[in-house]
């Protein structure tokens, strides 16, 4: 092909091959591109930002320009979409995290809402006395909490067919079987828990000298209990709980059951008991039986206070345990199970019990006030405590210190 004059077309035109064709001049933005070295141009609606394919038909933004709004606002519109999505329809920025977020907060107002619920209608359901009551020389309120929890032979609420099989007896009226006595430290110190025998020969406001739980057998006795307690430790009460049998049992058959480890193999048909030496799950009744029975030891009375202050332990620590109150099929029976079983003083409430119970999950410091002699007075064996070492006991628990070892009781 013969050279060509600068201008002409690289092709033949219509006109001829000699007819000189008009041709726009380039732009001056950008150098003409040869023919061959020319991209074809993407389809309508595409289009490439920095090396990769986009999608819309909508021209390229410049990072941080200024935004169209009105507010003229830059780097988008205010509604975390970057100003595009009112130029892109349907589109949303994927935000998995929101979702997650949302989920979360739903479950926590669940879980609150049934919290709130539970509390009201557990405090609603528990049976509260006129325990603690003010009166003259009554001892001033000390560091700590201390609480008194009474275990009565009451056998309201059980039939005579559970009466039987409990082998509680026939007995009507109500005595303590279990007197204790809970403080709970300011600070993060152990609780004690300190047996106090009803066998205890103790002053009784207007009855003389006495056994400690003839104090609950007089009249007025869920009053003058307290009271008693109060004049011959010399701490003030903050809280008083009440159970009896049938509550007793209810509560460990709602937790399904409680480990003991039985010291010794014990044989009461009384306590309707037969139990073999070692570790063991025990259910409401045979627990009942464990804490009852008077056949074991030279003082059975003193013996039975060791095994009250074991299983309460037990039974309260397994009850505040994370795997029975975060498990609604455990936690809420045990809850209406305690709430319907137990009698507390007016100034006691829902959340003082669940404090009751963290509070011996803690490994408290188990221990029975020390004893002096057991003589027999009117024809009754009592318990008389060692008054030096009892007093230290109680002096140390009113200053919310631990007591010293050499003042715990065997």
């Amino acid at each position: 092909m013969p050279p060509r004059a600068a201008g002409q077309p690289a092709y033949p035109t219509p006109g001829g091959p000699g007819t000189p064709v008009r041709q726009a001049a380039p732009s001056r933005r950008e150098a003409p591109v040869p023919e061959a070295s020319r991209e074809v141009p993407p389809p309508r609606g595409g289009g490439r930002v920095y090396g990769k394919a986009r999608s819309g038909s909508s021209p390229v933004k410049p990072l941080n320009a200024p935004s169209a709004s009105p507010g003229g606002s830059h780097g988008g519109s205010g509604d975390g979409d970057g100003g595009s999505a009112s130029r892109m329809p349907g589109w949303r920025p994927k935000r998995p995290g929101r979702l997650a977020v949302r989920i979360l907060a739903g479950l926590v107002v669940v879980l609150l809402v049934l919290a709130i619920g539970g509390y009201f209608v557990v405090n609603s359901r528990l049976t509260r006395i006129e325990a603690l009551t003010d009166y003259e020389g009554r001892p001033a309120d000390t560091p700590g909490t201390n609480w008194l929890l009474v275990g009565s032979d009451s056998r309201a609420g059980l039939t005579a067919a559970q009466r039987k099989k409990l082998a509680t007896g026939k007995a009507v009226g109500r005595r303590t079987d279990t007197m204790m006595l809970l403080h709970i430290p300011e600070g993060d110190g152990r609780p004690t828990l300190v047996s106090l025998p009803r066998d205890s020969y103790v002053p009784i406001d207007g009855h003389g000298s006495n056994k400690l739980n003839a104090a609950y057998a007089f009249k007025g006795g869920q009053q003058l209990l307290p009271k008693t307690v109060e004049q011959v430790t010399g701490l003030r009460l903050d809280h008083y709980m009440e159970i009896g049998f049938g509550g007793f049992v209810g509560i460990v058959d709602a937790i399904g059951g409680v480990e003991i480890d039985v010291k010794q193999a014990i044989r009461d048909p009384k306590a309707g008991i037969n139990l073999k030496k070692g570790p063991q799950v025990m259910d409401g009744g045979t627990a009942l039986g464990y804490v009852r029975t008077r056949a074991t030891g030279a003082i059975p009375d003193l013996e039975r206070t060791q095994r009250q202050r074991q299983f309460f332990s037990a039974v309260v620590k397994k009850a505040a345990s994370p795997g029975v109150l975060i498990n609604p099929f455990t936690s809420v029976p045990l809850a209406l199970s305690a709430a319907d079983s137990v009698a507390v003083g007016e100034e006691t409430g829902a959340f003082d019990l669940l404090s009751l119970g963290l509070a011996m999950g803690g490994n408290p410091v188990t221990t029975v006030v020390p004893i002096g002699s057991l003589p027999t007075i009117d024809g009754q064996s009592v318990v008389k405590w060692d008054r030096a070492k009892a007093l230290r006991m109680f002096e140390a628990l009113a200053q919310d210190k631990p007591v010293p070892k050499d003042a715990l009781g065997k």
